[in-house]
């Protein structure tokens, strides 16, 4: 479906039209014509500032730019994991601070207050994060296991990847950018060394993965390379005489930077950062650590959470999913108690994919039944088109099992729901429809699609965003299968209270490991006790929580708040609740911290819906 007409308009005839949508809603309290041209015109201020925040950072971090597409001069990445690109964030960040100060948040229309709200919100948490004590504990360890530049540049420069191939100049841009790894990695070489120096570093387990990750692509034939597969095929802009040029010319850049850059970082990696590395896994064993912790559970879930509170939630969330277990258990079939079932579900093949190609059906029967209820819930759709892809051979063992990368904004590249079939016996089958909800659609895909294609947005509000609202809006999209009566079937239903119940373990296991100081077994032998999912997958979230703690915290307390807010909309609305409007008012704002969402739903509420 189409986006509402105003979002086509130009942004000061978008906010005129808001401006005049807000006095027929609200006419006793509708401004003269004198305020409502000032609130256009704080609007327009509100609007530059923006503009000028944005022109000032838009290098500040190339690499970002580059997974969403953008040009970037190849000499820019040289400022990667540098003092200097914290240095001029830091300034930035501060100067947006100051000329924010000189806007008059009441004068603003509504649409430009929520922007004022969520800019506010990110930029003194940008500052916080680059105070010098939060410099020492972060910077010094500027890649892991989940999510380093040595796993995610090969996707920004593959074809299909981030980058456009689009025509010659392109390629050469391109190649330029790949020959910058060497420099990139010696940055963060130089940063994991002054970690050695202060005593704040990695886990040993975090630190062998790195290194495993990179035997793995080191291992892969060149012609195989992801690096090479631009040159592989070549679009029509790219004349025929220059190709072979150019398939040199790639060729010398893997040989030459791109694997010596990789060999040099596993070398100090494996020979100089692994025997320093911490054996205790958990945050509160690493220098400063604990304090961190906290810090982290704000950023990802926008909310000051005490550790112990959130392992107490956690605890409860797990008791009563598991009661709801126990009906479907016996649907399915089984007369047993529920950790026998569990163990029943990992053994049985019934509960497994015994090919790649059922899997990749499954997912695809799962979008069509989705694609069917998907008017009834929402107003709008994304034009992005969403495709459904297995995890590329060199990345599957170590990630989950799906993932979703967003398209570009202008639609021209999809976006693609990734799935795994690494170690088929350990996936299952009656997980697909509620992974589809969740990286697909109306999940990552919907929330990431809209708010991308929506040029009414600041750019801060259509690309950027906070953990809590984007995947706590995820999760929340699991449980519309519900609505969608695709969980009547007992084994989809399972599934998705499997899936729940690990998005609730999350609180539990997070938290141990890092404020209890729980080990990485003990943490893998919660959720196999807790659940039915495969060791494999148990393996590879714990270490994940490792590599990235408080993330996990971000699913449950994102979708808890939003159920919240659509049970109070429900009651105090009545007959007047729309869902499909419940969920525009959710998405149209792009990704908001959760009290800024909140305050943004007790409006529409008191407005009337």
């Amino acid at each position: 479906m189409a986006l509402e007409p105003w979002r086509h308009l130009g942004k000061r005839l978008a906010a005129a039209l808001l401006l005049v949508l807000a006095l027929v809603a609200h006419p006793a309290g509708a401004q003269t014509p004198r305020s409502a041209a000032s609130a256009i015109t704080e609007d327009s201020r509100l609007i530059a500032l923006f503009r000028e925040d944005q022109r000032r950072e838009q290098m500040l971090d190339p690499l970002q730019l580059l997974f969403h597409g953008a040009e970037v001069p190849p000499g820019e990445l040289r400022r990667v994991f540098t003092d200097e690109q914290l240095r001029l964030t830091r300034q930035s960040a501060q100067q947006s601070m100051a000329a924010l100060k000189r806007i008059d948040r009441r004068r603003l229309t509504p649409q430009r207050q929520i922007s004022y709200d969520v800019f506010l919100d990110n930029k003194r948490e940008e500052l916080e994060w680059l105070a010098p004590d939060m410099i020492a504990l972060t910077a010094v360890r500027p890649m892991d296991h989940f999510g380093g530049l040595h796993i995610e540049f090969p996707s920004i420069m593959a074809a299909n990847g981030a980058v456009s191939y689009d025509s010659e100049a392109d390629y050469w841009r391109n190649l330029a950018v790949l020959r910058m790894l060497p420099v990139m990695f010696a940055n963060a070489e130089l940063r994991f060394r002054q970690g050695l120096d202060s005593g704040v570093v990695e886990t040993r387990l975090t630190t062998a993965n790195m290194i495993a990750q990179i035997d793995a692509l080191l291992a892969q034939p060149q012609d195989q390379s992801p690096f090479l597969s631009p040159v592989a095929s070549f679009p029509e802009g790219v004349p025929e005489a220059h190709r072979a040029q150019l398939r040199q010319a790639y060729g010398a850049a893997l040989r030459d930077d791109v694997l010596p850059a990789y060999r040099r970082l596993r070398k100090f990696l494996n020979d100089e950062y692994l025997p320093a590395a911490r054996e205790a896994v958990g945050l509160s064993a690493m220098k400063g650590g604990a304090g961190l912790y906290r810090r982290l559970i704000e950023k990802e879930t926008t909310l000051s959470l005490d550790p112990e509170a959130v392992h107490q939630l956690g605890l409860a969330e797990v008791a009563r999913i598991q009661r709801e277990m126990e009906q479907v258990k016996v649907k399915l079939g089984y007369s047993g108690n529920l950790k026998g079932f569990f163990e029943e579900v990992r053994t049985n093949p019934r509960y497994h994919p015994q090919t790649a190609q059922e899997l990749a059906d499954g997912f695809a029967k799962a979008a069509r039944a989705v694609d069917a209820h998907i008017p009834r819930l929402f107003l709008h759709t994304p034009a992005t088109r969403l495709e459904i892809q297995p995890y590329p051979e060199y990345r599957a063992k170590y990630d989950a099992g799906g993932s979703y990368n967003e398209g570009s904004a202008d639609g021209s590249r999809p976006g693609v729901f990734f799935y795994n079939t690494y170690d088929l016996p350990s996936r299952f089958l009656t997980g697909i429809t509620t992974l589809y909800l969740h990286e697909g659609a109306p999940g990552h895909h919907f929330q990431i699609s809209l708010a991308q294609e929506d040029k009414s947005l600041p750019d801060f509000q259509r690309f950027g965003g906070n953990n809590a609202y984007v995947e706590g809006w995820a999760l929340y999209a699991e449980t519309l299968g519900h609505e969608m009566g695709l969980y009547r079937d007992p084994m989809q239903h399972w599934g998705t209270l499997d899936d729940e119940m690990l998005r609730a373990m999350r609180l539990v296991v997070d938290t141990g490991l890092h404020a209890r100081g729980w080990s990485r077994e003990q943490a893998i032998a919660y959720m196999l006790a807790n659940s039915g999912m495969g060791r494999s997958d148990a393996t590879a979230e714990v270490e994940r929580y490792i590599a990235w703690p408080a993330q996990a915290l971000s699913y449950k307390i994102g979708a808890l708040t939003i159920q919240r807010l659509r049970r109070k909309a429900e009651a105090a609305l009545g007959a007047r609740f729309d869902l499909r409007q419940f969920h525009a008012q959710v998405l149209e704002s792009g990704a908001l911290p959760l009290p800024v969402l909140e305050a943004k739903i007790n409006r529409w509420i008191t407005a009337g819906g």
